[in-house]
């Protein structure tokens, strides 16, 4: 490991020197952390060691999927605001196949999860936390398809780093705080107290910054998936059967039964069938083309779509002479944002259950449609669209849409001007990580894992954090026709990486973590880059601003129309105006992200990494 120790102190000392000086590339914005540069890959995600974990993988000699496997699980293992028992979804492109890939690693809710379940228990929506949020995991699933499709090396190797964090790592204090703030939640479920709490009856119970944090359980349980790797090896299977041998033995063996027992027995639903049932699926993502360069998202069980959306709106307008972050620019965004994300609101959903109308939603003619509806001021009450005669079809959904535009048209003042009060704030930009990595011979990952946060239901004696997912479902038909709960679905969720392809190649590959934001500020690296030339660094810690116009994923599902966080350094000439065009102000000193990316410099054939300085996010290239 003496190379990687070489590498990972060179990034260290280039980032500490970078504090403060101008930015590496193009433009001259300061930066406070340099652009990556790497010739043979790069690996970038939520925490200094999830990128190292990526980095020793490279290093033996995987490819970028081998890599984004091992650093998903690491992340996972340090509850980098996700667990095992989440979601995993991504885009990959295959340098041979010259396409770009989805994985839907996303659980469905299980047995008995129905509307009418719900409101027996009194609930307006799922629950934000405990074993009634829980999807079934996907992350395990979402790791081993990817490995065993598309990666090189075994199971073992890319769990390697995984297991020896369970064994014991120092962990980071923003996960130790965490646990102590939301203890008195964990006390509820024995097999997290078990975990999370080592130190009951002290004043402090969580465990402190850099103390060792050990999780047996989950070591055990990734052992047995390794053990199950070799014995199906020894008998003769191949890299992939083997790899699948030990997804059989997670959704319908031993490991099964005791997810099932420990969640039904602190009151969740799973049953053996729910898990045994559940696939990850290989989908062919969306995408539309802005100027020239191919925007690729996952489908609409996801709020990627949104991103495409906007793009399409934003194009009957130019951009470029508005001036970055200018009042108009930033009044033209909203908006779009506005429109795109309430069609979201109303028409996302598991398209396996019930068919969105996205051939409407993507069509450049219903983009123009609604780009007329931006005026000069705010609309506070923009509603969803009808996408359905740009698809040569009446809306099967019209009444319903009739009432949710009816409910958007009758917010009272009151509700408009509403504070942003600290509990939604946190819900509406609930956290997660990404994972972005690429490798000289032409792989591409861009991941938006998550799920599984603190505080969550440990699954038994598995070691596995579960879902907190069901909550994005709603009860209420006139919100959304297309994302109500049944057994089998999955919800609409917030997590989407993203790619761009310009001539055929790869040119950025994209993601963030902050809920129901993660779109808005990924909109904005993107035009940041292809509309102000920005490089990527600058791109990724240039100021954004957030909406809260649309509804909250999480928690009551609330929304504030009008509301926009802006980074508190905009000068006081762009603050009068927007308050003049309609705006509810707030400002915080970072709004940026925390973005990962990585930008493709075909003139050189090498990478550019960025990463904001937002948060804890981390990278290593070479």
């Amino acid at each position: 490991m003496n190379k990687l120790y070489l590498i990972t102190l060179f990034f260290i000392t280039c980032q500490l020197q970078s504090q403060g000086l101008p930015g590496l590339g193009a433009g001259t914005t300061p930066n406070n952390k340099p652009i990556l540069h790497g010739k043979h890959w790069v690996a970038i995600t939520g925490k200094p060691l999830g990128a190292t974990a990526g980095s020793a993988i490279f290093q033996q000699g995987g490819n970028a999927v081998d890599a984004a496997c091992a650093m998903i699980a690491a992340t996972s293992t340090m509850w980098d605001v996700l667990s095992w028992g989440g979601e995993t979804q991504a885009l990959i492109y295959n340098p041979h196949t010259k396409k770009v890939i989805a994985i839907n690693a996303l659980g469905y809710a299980p047995t008995g999860a129905t509307v009418d379940f719900y409101k027996s228990q009194g609930m307006d929506y799922p629950p934000q936390y405990g074993p009634l949020a829980a999807t079934t995991p996907g992350t395990p699933g979402g790791i081993m398809t990817m490995l065993a499709e598309y990666g090189t090396m075994s199971l073992e190797q890319i769990l390697a780093p995984s297991m020896e964090l369970a064994k014991g790592y120092p962990i980071e204090a923003q996960t130790a705080n965490a646990i102590e703030s939301q203890k008195t939640r964990i006390k509820q479920w024995p097999y997290s107290k078990k975990i999370f709490l080592p130190h009951l009856g002290e004043a402090r119970e969580a465990p402190s910054a850099g103390e060792i944090f050990v999780q047996e359980d989950l070591y055990q349980m990734l052992a047995k998936l390794v053990e199950t790797e070799k014995g199906a090896l020894a008998k003769g299977k191949s890299r992939k059967e083997a790899i699948y041998a030990a997804y059989d033995r997670f959704y319908k063996g031993d490991i099964a039964k005791e997810i099932v027992r420990g969640t039904r027995e602190q009151g969740g639903l799973f049953t053996e069938t729910d898990l045994a049932n559940w696939k990850v699926k290989i989908e062919e993502p969306l995408h539309v083309n802005y100027k020239g360069i191919d925007v690729y998202k996952l489908q609409e069980w996801t709020q990627g779509p949104a991103l495409l959306q906007a793009l399409n709106i934003l194009e009957n307008f130019d951009l470029q002479p508005m001036g970055y972050n200018s009042v108009n620019y930033i009044h033209t965004v909203y908006q779009a944002m506005s429109l795109a994300f309430a069609d979201r609101d109303f028409y996302y959903g598991d398209p396996a259950y019930v068919k969105s109308p996205m051939k409407g939603l993507l069509s450049k003619a219903y983009a123009k449609e609604r780009a007329k509806l931006i005026g000069e001021l705010n609309d506070p009450k923009i509603s969803a669209g009808d996408p359905y005669p740009f698809r040569n079809e009446t809306s099967p959904y019209r009444e319903l849409l009739k009432k949710n535009q009816a409910a958007m048209a009758s917010l009272s003042p009151d509700q408009i001007n509403s504070t942003l009060d600290e509990q939604f704030i946190a819900d509406f930009h609930s956290g997660t990580t990404s994972i972005e990595t690429a490798d000289a011979e032409g792989w591409v990952v861009s991941v938006t894992p998550s799920g599984g946060w603190i505080p969550a239901v440990v699954a038994g004696n598995t070691g596995i954090g579960l879902s907190q997912r069901m909550q994005s479902f709603v009860l209420d038909e006139t919100i959304s026709p297309f994302n109500l709960p049944e057994p089998g679905k999955r919800p609409r969720v917030t997590l989407t990486p993203s790619l761009a392809m310009k001539d055929g190649n790869p040119f950025l590959s994209f993601a963030v973590q902050g809920g129901d934001s993660q779109d808005q500020n990924l909109l904005q690296l993107f035009l940041n880059i292809v509309e102000f030339g920005m490089d990527v660094q600058e791109a990724t810690e240039a100021p954004n601003f957030n909406s809260y116009q649309m509804q909250s994923s999480f928690g009551d599902h609330e929304v504030r129309p009008g509301a926009i966080v802006l980074r508190e350094d905009t000068p006081e000439w762009i603050r009068k105006e927007l308050l003049k065009r309609g705006y509810k102000l707030e400002f915080w000193n970072k709004t940026s992200g925390p973005i990962n990316a990585i930008w493709f410099d075909r003139k050189h054939g090498s990478f550019w990494g960025g990463s904001s300085d937002y948060g804890d996010d981390y990278g290593i290239a070479w």
